[in-house]
């Protein structure tokens, strides 16, 4: 893919690696002189020292064969007039990080795909770190259905039963779906069928319309971990 990178800062600089490392062609925008030399000198990309707010600066960028423009600003502003940029040139993909939770319908209305606050975002995984230990990642699906990975306990009440006695003993609720589950590390996933026996130590991916709130996840047990969340994951 044709890539269009703007900031390389925090955010940027992550995922102008991840962009470049899975071979993709990458152009990165970025105003201020430091961070645009610094990336220039760590990535096998074009980097350009110039404002993305300006259409020219843009159309040195290859906007017009770009399959995508990321804008990774720290300010909400800046983001918003190039995605409207970006649209007047029909890329196909716009997507741009939203700071303020009360912009994002600007940022839809403009048709830009958005991930809200990155901070945020790591703030509710410390919090769950520490509230859901067993909770290993999760995805918001609407306004309160989860889909998340869990450790399966020693002590769980699901743990050695089929998902057809879980159920029958209503361990399992009517809103929750046992997806898949991983197993001894092994790369293939169990696709989950009533006679499939739940293991303590299971990697365990769930959908629940109640989200990973404590009556779910308590089925799970706890399984101890020691884990890191960082910004670059």
């Amino acid at each position: 893919m044709y890539l269009i990178v703007v900031g390389a800062g925090n955010i940027g600089t992550q995922l102008i690696d991840i962009a470049t490392q899975s071979g993709n062609e990458v152009v990165v925008i970025e105003r201020d002189r430091e961070r645009a030399e610094t990336a220039a000198s760590q990535f096998d990309c074009l980097v350009l020292n110039d404002d993305a707010t300006v259409q020219d600066t843009l159309v040195d960028a290859g906007i017009d064969q770009a399959n995508a423009i990321i804008s990774t600003t720290d300010r909400d502003a800046t983001n918003i007039m190039i995605c409207l940029l970006a649209g007047e040139f029909d890329v196909p993909n716009i997507v741009s990080v939203v700071h303020d939770p009360d912009h994002m319908s600007v940022f839809e209305r403009i048709g830009a795909n958005t991930m809200q606050n990155p901070q945020r975002l790591i703030a509710e995984n410390l919090y769950r770190a520490v509230e859901r230990p067993s909770v290993v990642d999760y995805m918001h699906i609407g306004e309160t259905a989860e889909v998340f990975e869990i450790r399966v306990g020693t002590d769980a009440p699901i743990a050695e039963k089929t998902l057809s006695e879980a159920a029958s003993e209503e361990i399992i609720a009517d809103d929750m779906l046992i997806v898949a589950i991983e197993r001894n590390g092994n790369e293939d996933p169990i696709t989950p069928r009533g006679n499939t026996h739940i293991e303590p130590g299971d990697l365990v991916t769930v959908y629940s319309e109640q989200g990973a709130v404590p009556n779910v996840t308590d089925i799970f047990g706890q399984f101890k971990d020691h884990r890191t969340i960082s910004e670059g994951k």
